[in-house]
């Protein structure tokens, strides 16, 4: 097959080299890629991921089977219909379908609707009736822009007057653009976050690893709300039981009731889950793609040909039986740039990647690179995804980090706490 790859982060990295595996993959493409994506896949830099007429284009002159958006921009914006209607394959949910991870008080009305667990909430449209939602809960609250913010849009507040700065950063600066001319605000869940994934036609379901991501900006969770600093798979937090119950609660009702609001979801279901001391799990959120990180950890410690699962879910004929877990566990560490998730500084060298990627189990995926003058350098908020599997997550951690001790820029930061409390389990 010949498979094209809509993106060019971490995680479309991490997809193109999963992918390149598969003894079904005769050629990967990626639209536009990445200099850092060019060992895996072939990158054809011209065309954007909203340029449907451009990548309509690749998939004939290069003759493509499938096309894997990796964004949810794309996907918002009905790049996927578009590619269908011109009689494409295409991984990834209708635009209709999207709109679970791209309003925010889209998915909060649909899981009331459909008897999802999910904490208590209020879509506000202005800036008034968000304060008085804020100040019936004392200020202990999240505050979220509807649409989309690159995973930033999110701010889990303790006083009134942080979430009052949240809400004008939102509303007022319009820090996330057009996303937070609306906002959800939202009760404080108490438990600990896990990411559980599953691939699927709308019907059937392969379930990935469950995973956890680390959300904040420094360690101890503090700090903003980034992309992503770090994930780890398996977590050990989401057992059998628990494992039984976010499916039966969650991730079933949520394709049914898709498909009885007449848009059925098929792609990555990505479930944002809190689960409490009892083991009872609620939404967080939900994404429409694979997540970032959670991607790279993923892939790699799946033992299984993940080709064949996307391209099943994309035609409608998802194999229920396909092998998505694979022994062991991994842990990827992002590095950034200094100043993110605010403003930071591009064009750093880059050194010690091949030295990284030495460490047995380790894999270096590009988040925010580029080549000049022949040498890779910083070009994003999230410059690299370093990912370690292992025997057991104790040997996966311990080379992702050294894995990252290897490389060096100006400005280079990490979180030291990736996946502490998974050891203490």
């Amino acid at each position: 097959m010949r498979v094209l790859i809509i993106g060019s982060g971490g995680r479309e990295h991490a997809l193109a080299w999963k992918l390149a595996q598969s003894p079904h993959a005769e050629a990967i493409f990626a639209a536009p890629g990445s200099d850092g994506m060019a060992r895996v896949a072939v990158c054809l830099p011209d065309v954007a991921v909203l340029d449907v007429a451009a990548q309509i284009a690749a998939v004939r002159q290069q003759r493509i089977d499938l096309v894997v958006i990796g964004p949810e921009d794309p996907l918002a914006h009905g790049v996927s219909d578009k590619l269908r209607a011109a009689g494409i394959a295409v991984f990834g949910p209708s635009a209709a379908a999207a709109r679970l991870e791209s309003s925010k008080g889209f998915a909060r009305a649909f899981m009331a609707r459909h008897g999802i667990p999910q904490p208590r909430f209020e879509v506000c449209g202005d800036a008034e009736s968000a304060q008085r939602a804020i100040r019936a809960r004392g200020g202990k609250c999240v505050v979220k822009a509807d649409g989309l913010a690159a995973g930033k849009g999110v701010a889990v507040c303790a006083r009134e007057a942080e979430a009052f700065a949240a809400l004008s950063e939102m509303m007022d600066a319009r820090r996330f653009g057009a996303a937070g001319a609306r906002v959800v605000v939202e009760d404080v869940l108490a438990g600990e976050e896990a990411s559980y994934l599953v691939v699927t036609d709308g019907e059937r379901i392969v379930p990935l690893a469950p995973a956890q991501d680390f959300k904040r900006a420094l360690d101890g969770d503090r700090g903003e709300n980034t992309g992503g600093m770090g994930a780890y798979a398996p977590a050990p937090l989401v057992s059998e039981a628990i494992e039984k119950r976010v499916l039966e609660e969650i991730v079933h009702p949520t394709l049914r009731g898709m498909r009885a609001d007449g848009m059925p979801f098929s792609g990555v279901l990505y479930v944002g889950l809190m689960i409490d001391a009892s083991g009872a799990p609620s939404v967080v959120e939900f994404n429409c793609r694979f997540g970032d990180p959670e991607t790279q950890v993923l892939v790699a410690q799946m033992d299984g040909d993940l080709l064949p699962m996307l391209d099943g879910a994309a035609r409608g004929e998802l194999d229920a039986s396909l092998p998505a877990r694979g022994e062991g566990a991994a842990m990827c560490v992002v590095l950034a740039s200094g100043g993110y998730p605010r403003e930071f500084e591009k064009g750093k060298a880059i050194r010690g990647l091949s030295a990284a990627e030495q460490i047995p189990g380790v894999v270096v995926f590009h988040a925010g690179t580029k080549k000049a003058d022949g040498e890779f350098v910083t070009n994003g908020g999230r410059v690299l995804g370093v990912t370690a599997r292992g025997a057991n997550f104790a040997e996966a951690r311990e080379r992702a980090y050294a894995a990252a001790d290897r490389i060096a820029y100006e400005g280079r930061q990490f979180r030291r706490d990736i996946g502490a409390r998974a050891l203490a389990r």
